[in-house]
């Protein structure tokens, strides 16, 4: 029967079944293990006209007579989901409670995650009649050509069948042993045979280095691999996974995978590694970083909870101990819990209201050619240094290269309260941008040869805007005893404020989070292990005397935010985190680290929420003391309870994301939109090319959910507008832009991946000889 030979080639629709529900199935999730996307909606096969041998299985809801008028002034609607048909979906027929149904496989979720359409009142001719062009479709896409004249046999290869389960490998004991003691030496590389015929047998790892590592923990597992070709994880069999400890090495630890055939990869554990459990999946993916920078995924599933749960326990020490350089034993046992508990899922904040799910929008699947480029482009213009003011036409260079002379690029940005501007440190020079009313940025002028009050050049380390956007706080590197304000009117640097001869001044924040809108003259400074207030109206030295504390220790104290009401969140390169209620006492609370440095903070205005950034993963935290004593107040008031510690959530890019960017994760700091008299609803960060924003009703109900946008340049730093929860004002290497947060979409694979030499995404044989 030849199913497509009847339909017009260019024509949209090749079948349609017009009524039913669509279900999003999660078999490991018991409280919501069957989930109706859509109570009334029709499936059709829709072939791509622009793309030749491309189908698309297309799921639309069905609106009421007069209720699709209700969603013109929405502003996000939820209509069609697509997905590309290829063997990947797995797609297959069956039934449920009596009526026909269509199953496939998500590609965005978890790995046995599926879609499932009841056709309700259809009958097994047309059932059938759509299953086989969906083979037909599969047929197309494979090879290339016309199903039009094949007969029915040669659709079997796209009939699903449950996979047999691979031949599991002889268990041995498995060691549980918690914690080992290293010998001081150093590291041994890993030697891949790369004249074997097979990935899989080029995957092999040399057997002389596997003899080096002693294991922790053993378990068996299935292992997955994140192809990007087909944008799914593929099943590459059970496997014994291990975490191990190198020998005669100082805390080096690696995961490791072997089969019958041998060890297949030993990844070393590092904070690059982007890993995420999953409890309900009971699954542990991770990143494997290349001597060039290149990403593969990577996916363990356990067998069981308690198998899983070993697992969290072993890496999260193997982590901790890699990182700190100690024993997991050093570290207090309230400690330990806090690391733990940063990998809870579903870490709900408390009192969160229980509002109904938006449903997750299911980015298109689409060939290369069918690039989303009905997203509009935003505005882009450029500093141009050493020009003085002018009229907007001088910035529409689209080209602007680094500065010929200095060859500098954009190195800050600092957005404005008042006044709608922005400004962008190149070199030293400043750029200001105004904010028009078209939501786009436009270039102003620039403040050009930046130098001290003697006349001496210098590049900004850090910028902050002071008295009302009137003047800007700049720190000289060259310089750390002192400030400098300069005049932002006649553009030049008209006082040096020094703080103290001996105490450096490392980070500033404003006395509290709206001071800069008002004419508060005092500011916060931190040394690397002291807090004080800085007050330029006294003479001689401006720091206060009476409001400063040093504290004992090399904390290396690395940002601090103040909330509206002037309560202080310090971070610290070690990772912990201090709140206090007032400068010159001690904290009110102290969080231990989990493992990496923070590199900037911020605090949403009333002090319940708190993000801290890392170079891989952001830190989110309420402040909210949920029992005791003290219930209901925040941790800058008071020390939280042992018993009722803050748990902290990890928000982190999924792993099969950024094996799609391919480069190494490095987040700029992230920092929550501010609108006075409103609470916060968002937070946004970069990484390399990439803008990333968390809705923050999201997060606070336990989802890490995201979206992101690509520019061809690198993000050098992005923040929202003042005042504003949509518009976010982007600095690029060369080129500044603002973007409405509605343009960031759901990442997908064609709008992350880089394209490779000879055209293409990467591939599995291109990274299998990578160091595992």
């Amino acid at each position: 029967m030849n199913i497509f030979r009847s339909q017009d080639p260019n024509a949209a629709e090749v079948v349609k079944i017009s009524s039913g529900q669509l279900y999003l199935v999660r078999p490991g999730n018991i409280r919501t293990s069957r989930e109706c996307i859509y109570n009334d909606c029709m499936a059709t096969v829709r072939r791509l006209p622009t793309v030749e041998h491309n189908f698309q299985l297309v799921i639309t809801k069905v609106y009421d007579d007069g209720d699709q008028d209700l969603l013109e002034d929405e502003d996000e609607t939820d209509e069609e989901k697509v997905f590309l048909i290829g063997e990947e979906l797995e797609f297959r027929s069956g039934v449920t409670d009596g009526e026909p149904n269509f199953v496939w496989r998500d590609l965005h979720g978890d790995v046995d995650e599926f879609y499932e359409f009841v056709a309700t009142g259809t009958n097994a001719p047309t059932r059938a009649f759509f299953e086989t062009c969906v083979f037909r479709a599969m047929y197309e896409r494979k090879y290339r050509k016309s199903a039009d004249n094949i007969q029915d046999v040669a659709l079997e290869e796209f009939v699903w069948h449950s996979p047999a389960a691979p031949k599991v490998n002889p268990r041995r004991k498995v060691s549980k042993n918690v914690e080992a003691t290293p010998e001081s030496s150093a590291t041994t590389p890993i030697v891949i045979d790369e004249e074997e015929e097979t990935p899989e047998e080029r995957n092999q790892v040399d057997n002389s280095f596997m003899s080096q590592l002693d294991v922790i923990l053993e378990e068996e597992a299935e292992l997955y691999f994140w192809d990007m070709k087909t944008d799914s994880f593929r099943n590459d069999g059970i496997v014994t996974a291990r975490f191990c400890q190198q020998k005669n090495a100082n805390f080096v630890h690696w995961i490791t995978a072997s089969n019958d055939k041998g060890a297949i990869l030993a990844h070393r554990i590092s904070s690059d590694m982007n890993q995420r459990f999953s409890q309900k999946m009971l699954s542990l993916t991770w990143n494997h970083l290349g001597d060039d920078n290149s990403q593969s995924s990577w996916l363990f599933r356990f067998n069981s909870e308690q198998d899983h749960a070993n697992a969290v326990q072993i890496f999260t020490q193997c982590l901790w101990q890699t990182q700190f350089q100690v024993p997991w034993s050093k570290a207090k046992p309230d400690e330990q819990s806090y690391v733990l508990s940063s990998y809870d899922e579903d870490v709900e904040m408390k009192d969160v209201e229980d509002e109904e799910e938006d449903e997750d929008e299911v980015a298109n699947d689409l060939d290369p050619d069918e690039g989303s480029s009905s997203i509009s482009k935003p505005s882009v213009l450029h500093i141009i240094p050493g020009t003085e003011a002018s009229d907007d036409s001088e910035a529409e260079d689209e080209d602007a290269p680094r500065d010929p002379v200095t060859g500098e690029r954009n190195s800050q940005l600092t957005v404005g309260y008042k006044g709608d501007r922005s400004y962008v440190v190149r070199g030293n020079n400043i750029g200001v941008f105004n904010h028009s009313s078209d939501n786009s940025v436009k270039y102003y002028a620039t403040i050009s040869n930046i130098t001290t009050p003697k006349g001496k050049g210098f590049k900004p380390k850090n910028v902050m805007l002071h008295d009302q956007d009137s003047k800007m706080i700049l720190q000289n590197p060259t310089d750390p005893n002192s400030l400098y304000s300069m005049d932002i009117e006649r553009g030049k640097v008209v006082e040096e404020w020094k703080v103290h001869d001996d105490i450096t001044v490392d980070h500033i924040a404003p006395d509290n989070k709206f001071a800069p809108t008002t004419r508060e003259q005092t500011l916060v400074g931190v040394s690397h292990n002291s807090l004080f207030r800085i007050d330029p109206r006294v003479s001689g030295t401006k720091l206060v005397d009476s409001q400063y504390k040093q504290y004992t220790g090399k904390n290396k104290f690395s940002g601090v935010a103040t909330t509206a009401s002037g309560k202080l969140a310090i971070a610290s390169e070690k990772g912990d985190i201090r709140l206090f209620d007032s400068i010159g006492k001690n904290a009110k609370t102290a969080l231990p680290p989990i493992g990496d440095p923070i590199i900037g903070i911020d605090v949403t205005a009333n002090g319940r929420y708190i993000v801290a950034t890392t170079a891989t993963y952001l830190i989110f935290i309420d402040t909210l003391i949920g029992e005791g004593r003290y219930q209901g107040q925040l941790g800058f008031d008071r020390s939280f309870p042992a018993t009722s510690k803050p748990k902290p959530k990890r928000l982190q890019l999924h792993p099969q994301h950024v094996a799609y960017m391919g480069n190494k994760i490095s987040f700029t700091p992230a920092r929550f939109n501010l609108v006075e008299g409103q609470e916060e609803n968002a937070i946004v960060t970069s990484t390399g090319q990439f803008v990333i924003a968390w809705d923050l009703a999201k997060v606070k109900k336990g989802k890490d959910q995201y979206e992101i946008k690509k520019y061809e340049d690198h993000v050098v730093q992005d923040n929202f507008k003042f005042g504003d929860d949509k518009e976010i004002i982007v600095a690029l290497s060369n080129n500044v832009l603002a973007v409405n947060k509605k343009n960031l979409k759901r990442p997908t694979r064609h709008s992350l991946a880089p394209i490779r030499e000879g055209g293409g995404i990467q591939s599995h044989s291109s990274i299998v000889n990578s160091p595992y």
